[in-house]
């Protein structure tokens, strides 16, 4: 139930299509099912054209305000392509077999687009200076290579696609003012590069052409069937177009080219010497020549097989308006009109135009048509408004052709009330109407610009006096309520009766005017007035007789066309029309007769009136369209210089809240950073005090380790010296009274001995640990200190690096960051001092540790003094013990012989031996034995001794050692530590930050 706008095949259902409707949707369809598939809506303007890509899966739909990329399997829109409201889109459309979209807007502006990435692959650059044209119609070969633009001009636009140059400019003949549509005739051995163009112009005739050699091929259509649009089957043997009378014709690509490729008659010749007439800043351009004329060809030596439509009954009476037979005679005409009354509405054109044998002059027509429409009817639409827009057209084409053909028409204001009956009626065929129009003008409207600008008063004395000699009772009426003939017959006169009449009375009416002298004219009009006679007198208002004569009455035509003739026959020669009145003249063929039976200095001056009072009214307009568009830019320009100070008072309201929010949080910030610093300087102080104390606690507890060791060590010494010499005299004191004493006394030692040695070793063991651990922990305390210093340097880069990145906006923070850096300075100061305090107290250790050493010498020294006058002393009592036991052997010997002597002597006197002797000589041979063992104990247990001050003096030595390499690596972290001092000095001489500028 809606216009169709836009049609689109080939979608990858091949039984789908696609159909733009006027209400701006878009719905598709099934051939199969003849069912509705979808019904597709988004655009806000009528849909001109519909793309379909290669593949058939997507489509474009184009209007005037947007391009719109649908999904046809989803039917769902994917992409919109929005422009400027006062930049609008001619077509948008898919390059064919490549992923290409070319948009054409109306400023002449051409984009390429990717279609997988919807990006701008390149713009078609502006064409050369003189060569611009409004672009309209668009095509492109199949290789998507050559791309032709035409528009309101006869020239076309020659782009190469892929070097994105104008290639070429072709001027078409001077017939075509304006390009309609534009289509590449397709070639199954070109590859796709198509060479030959049809060209549909202005004038209803399709040329085709070849884009190479310039060079006129074939035309279709002509001024009598004029080609309203036109379609190329793909492979390019078939041409299928729309005609204006509504007919569809199919034309054969095989049989036109032949038929063109014969010998031309040598009637034409090629007018145009393109070498004179090329301009010579254009080299681009072209002309189309040819060896024949421009008239568009038809064949007429060639049979074309056509498929004939049967014509029906009830056909339209245009259909056989173009046919042409001859053979008729008026006289037979007329009595088959008086048999039927009118002629038969399947023949009643041609009986039309062979009554007023209408020349069909082509040419002249075409020049009158090619002066434009004439100022005089520009703005008809305005006057006489019509809603069909092609009839209006029709109407405007044929007043400016009256206009051109004689300057009285433009300036008579019924001209468009007498030829609108015959434009309606010929709106197919403008030739045919024009040519009636003028037949009427010429025979029928005889004297009727006599009077000009004023009515034909002669025309209408003379159906006055008809009237007064067949109803002087009517006349008498009339010219009592003081009706003259310019309001009862002039309105019949100038509209023809189509105010008062219907179609068929109108056309039956017309076939009797035609058919009869042109005064029959005016005695219809008698007729109408002497049979309306009833209601006319009973009229007694002349409102009451104009409506009358400007709107449809209950009459009988018959009537009318009956007493028409009656009053031919009646009326008296002396009044009547036909002697005042020329016969019947036919427009001479050729060209068309001058009109000038006017007067013509009227004329001219209402024309130089015109003229004038028409370019005064331009220059008003002008002035006035100057003066809006000034005010127009005045109240723009204020609307841009409110909107731009409420701008700018939005930005500086913004910017003032920017800045109070910058200021809140550089605020913030800084109070942030405060609290920060101040955390930062309180855990830093705590950090230092913990430091502090756990090393003050570390020195204290080492130096007391240390002082405990000494003095343990000096008291196992004193106690194991005290311990040898209370063991030394006791052993001394017990020899001579308990002999077995002294193993026990010598394994005791020897215990003690093992036990000293073992204490000395884990002594010896423990002082390494704890030099170890000391180490460790200086180790320790360096990599902690070398961490701080790397941290110390990050912090202040940082530091540096934010304070000058922000140097320019915060020249409040250059104050904090000073005293910051003079902060870091002081506390690489005082870092530096409680090295330096540290490496003292280090040293004030090492020298302490150093006189201990030197203490524990000179008593080493002094006990091994002391042991070696032991030693000496024990030897001495070593000797005297010997000397005592010999002494004492001896003695114990002697006494043993004299008692042996004097037992012997007993026995001998009393003749019996004791027991005693062998007791006592077993005593005595143990006691021998123990004599015998006691040197012996003594020896061994005076080697014990030595062997013990031998492995007392390894011990000495070994703790030298110890202390040696001890002193050796202090000294290498001494070393050490003085180097990383240096290194950092060297590299903070100032200040720890770096002297570098940072840009943020």
């Amino acid at each position: 139930m809606q216009p169709c706008t836009a049609l689109a095949f080939n979608l990858r259902r091949r039984t789908e299509f696609l159909v733009a409707l006027a209400d701006y949707s878009i719905k598709c369809f099934d051939t199969e099912t003849k069912e509705l598939v979808s019904w597709m809506r988004g655009h806000d303007s009528s849909v001109s054209s519909i793309s379909v890509h290669g593949s058939g899966r997507y489509a474009i739909t184009t209007s005037a305000d947007t391009a719109q990329l649908w999904d046809l399997d989803t039917f769902q829109r994917k992409r919109k392509l929005n422009v400027r409201q006062s930049v609008g889109i001619q077509k948008v459309f898919f390059l064919p077999l490549s992923n290409t979209i070319i948009s054409c807007f109306k400023d002449n502006s051409v984009f390429a687009w990717e279609f997988d990435t919807l990006h701008c692959k390149y713009q078609l650059p502006t064409p050369v200076e003189g060569s611009v044209l409004l672009y309209k119609v668009f095509a492109v070969t199949r290789d998507g290579r050559i791309f032709v633009a035409g528009g309101k001009s006869n020239h076309l636009h020659l782009w190469c696609l892929e070097s994105k140059q104008l290639i070429r400019i072709i001027q078409m003949p001077a017939k075509v003012r304006a390009v309609r549509h534009l289509e590449f005739l397709p070639d199954s051995f070109d590859g796709g590069s198509n060479q030959v163009l049809g060209v549909l112009s202005q004038d209803n005739i399709m040329r085709f052409i070849n884009i190479e050699t310039c060079k006129f091929l074939f035309a279709i259509g002509g001024h009598e069937e004029g080609i309203s649009t036109a379609a190329i089957s793909p492979s390019g043997r078939y041409i299928a177009s729309v005609m204006e009378n509504g007919s569809l014709n199919l034309y054969s690509v095989q049989a036109l080219t032949q038929e063109g490729s014969k010998p031309l008659p040598p009637t034409f010749k090629v007018v145009e010497d393109w070498s004179k007439c090329t301009p010579g800043a254009n080299q681009l351009a072209m002309r189309v020549t040819s060896g024949r004329s421009d008239q568009p060809w038809k064949s007429k030596g060639t049979k074309i097989q056509t498929r004939l439509l049967k014509v029906q009954a009830n056909s339209s009476l245009e259909n056989k308006e173009n046919e042409l037979p001859g053979g008729l005679k008026k006289e037979r005409l007329r009595a088959l009109l008086k048999g039927f009354g009118e002629y038969p509405a399947k023949y009643r054109m041609f009986v039309w135009r062979s009554l007023l044998q209408l020349p069909e002059n082509h040419l002249a027509f075409r020049s009158l048509i090619d002066k434009g429409t004439h100022s005089a009817f520009v703005n008809i639409q305005k006057e006489y408004p019509i809603k069909s827009r092609k009839l209006l057209r029709v109407l405007q084409r044929t007043l400016s052709a009256l206009a051109h053909w004689s300057a009285i028409f433009a300036e008579t204001p019924y001209i468009p009330l007498l030829a609108f009956p015959f434009v309606k009626l010929f709106q197919n065929n403008q030739l045919i109407c024009f040519e009636v129009v003028a037949t009427v003008v010429v025979n029928f409207c005889q004297h009727w610009f006599e009077y000009f600008p004023n009515p034909p008063v002669n025309v209408l004395s003379m159906m006055e006096n008809v009237l007064a000699h067949h109803d002087k009772e009517l006349l008498e009426h009339l010219i009592k309520h003081s009706v003259t003939s310019q309001v009862y017959a002039w309105p019949l006169l100038e509209t023809l009766f189509s105010e008062v009449l219907t179609r068929e009375e109108w056309l039956k009416v017309f076939d009797n005017i035609f058919s009869n002298h042109p005064s029959y004219f005016l005695m219809i009009v008698v007729a109408y007035i002497i049979c309306s006679r009833a209601p006319l007198l009973r009229c007694n208002k002349t409102v009451d007789f104009e409506y009358f004569f400007h709107h449809h009455n209950n009459l009988d035509i018959d009537v009318v066309i009956k007493k028409a003739y009656h009053l031919m026959e009646a009326t008296p020669l002396d009044i009547h029309p036909q002697h005042m009145l020329d016969d019947f003249i036919p427009l001479t063929k050729g060209q068309y007769p001058a009109f000038n039976k006017y007067p013509k200095f009227i004329v001219d001056y209402q024309t130089q009136e015109r003229e004038r009072i028409r370019q005064d009214e331009i220059e008003y307009l002008r002035e006035r369209q100057i003066a809006h568009e000034r005010e127009a830019k005045a109240q723009e320009r204020k609307a841009e210089d409110e909107a731009w100070y409420r701008k700018q008072e939005l930005l500086q309201e913004a910017e003032e809240q920017r800045r109070k929010m910058l200021l809140e949080e550089e605020e913030k910030l800084a109070e942030q950073r405060q609290r920060l610093a101040a955390a930062r300087r309180e855990l830093k102080a705590k950090e230092l005090q913990f430091l502090d104390a756990s090393r003050r606690r570390f020195l204290k507890y080492q130096q007391d380790r240390r002082q405990m060791e000494l003095k343990r060590l000096e008291d196992e010494i004193a106690r194991k010296a005290s311990i040898r010499e209370q063991e030394t005299a006791a052993a001394l004191q017990d020899v001579e009274a308990q002999w077995m004493e002294l193993e026990s006394q010598r394994q005791l030692f020897e215990q003690h001995l093992i036990k000293d040695q073992e204490a000395v070793t884990r002594e010896i063991k423990e002082e390494v640990d704890a030099h170890q651990r000391k180490v460790d922990l200086e180790d320790h305390l360096l990599q902690r200190l070398m961490e701080i210093e790397k941290e110390e340097r990050q912090k202040a880069q940082t530091v540096a690096e934010e304070n000058l990145a922000r140097a320019e906006q915060k020249r409040s923070a250059a104050d904090w960051r000073l005293r910051a850096l003079q902060k870091l300075r002081s506390d690489d100061r005082d870092r530096e001092k409680r090295y330096e305090e540290i490496a003292k107290v280090l040293h004030d250790n090492r020298v302490r540790e150093a006189e201990l050493l030197n203490a524990m010498r000179e008593a080493e020294e002094k006990k091994w003094k002391g042991v070696t006058e032991k030693k000496a002393q024990l030897e001495e009592e070593q000797k005297a013990a010997a000397a005592a036991d010999e002494h004492r052997k001896q003695f114990l010997d002697d006494r043993m012989r004299e008692t042996l002597e004097l037992a012997e002597k007993l026995q001998r006197k009393e003749g019996t031996f004791s027991p005693f002797p062998t007791d006592l000589r077993a005593r005595r041979t143990q006691g021998g034995v123990e004599l015998q063992q006691v040197p012996r104990s003594g020896n061994i247990c005076l080697n014990d001794l030595s062997a013990s001050e031998s492995s007392l003096h390894v011990s000495l030595d070994r703790r030298r050692d110890l202390a040696r390499q001890e002193r050796d690596l202090m000294a290498e972290v001494r070393q050490l530590r003085q180097k990383l001092t240096s290194r950092a000095r060297a590299k903070h001489p100032t200040t720890p930050f770096p002297a570098t500028k940072w840009t943020p």
